[in-house]
């Protein structure tokens, strides 16, 4: 049996690891697997076994010409993954110059999932847990380019969509309310 590929999605801060990982469990405790894959890491290992690079750093300062043969590499080997596989990775990243679309062109036609799902919540609590989260640096910016963001997000997954015929899903990530987000993709997972 082929399995699913899921795309999940959020901006910076909504908590879609913590979602990810909350689904997985509950989806392990009734006998699904997933196998869980992180777009960027994986294509930095690609990277670093062609000797590209030595670190996670680097990526940033590759060239464009390169980063895209990277991303299609990265997705030629994950559509390969037999089973379930959950690609966890962004929509759009926000740059100094706009944002840059997540999910290309070239990276879609190899992934080619069955479903994306854009984890979100409330613009503040985004905005508020970024604050209070010492462990990663982050740009500062406010709740209104966070909303902004996250419907761009929504916008570029309807792109996503029209070119690979895969649904779409959000699910709420509200503060105190993980169990009713993670049971939520546990569902969409099943």
């Amino acid at each position: 049996m082929e399995g699913k590929k899921v795309i999940i999605t959020g901006v910076p801060g909504v908590g879609k690891t913590t979602v990810v990982n909350e689904a997985l469990k509950k989806l392990q405790e009734q006998g699904i697997e997933y196998k869980s894959i992180n777009f960027g890491s994986f294509m930095f290992e690609v990277a670093r076994n062609d000797k590209i690079v030595e670190n996670r750093d680097q990526m940033r300062t590759l060239d464009r010409a390169v980063q895209k043969r990277l991303q299609q590499r990265a997705a030629q080997a994950i559509a390969q993954v037999p089973g379930n596989v959950l690609i966890d990775t962004h929509a759009s990243v926000k740059t100094p110059k706009g944002y840059l679309a997540g999910l290309p062109e070239w990276v879609l036609r190899e992934l080619m999932p069955d479903i994306i799902v854009l984890v979100e919540t409330d613009d503040d609590q985004i905005l508020m847990r970024r604050l209070s989260d010492d462990t990663r640096s982050r740009d500062k910016e406010g709740a209104r380019s966070i909303a902004e963001h996250q419907q761009f997000n929504r916008s570029i997954a309807a792109a996503y969509a029209m070119m690979t015929g895969c649904t779409i899903r959000m699910i709420t990530n509200a503060d105190f309310l993980l169990e009713r987000s993670s049971t939520e993709l546990a569902e969409v997972l099943r």
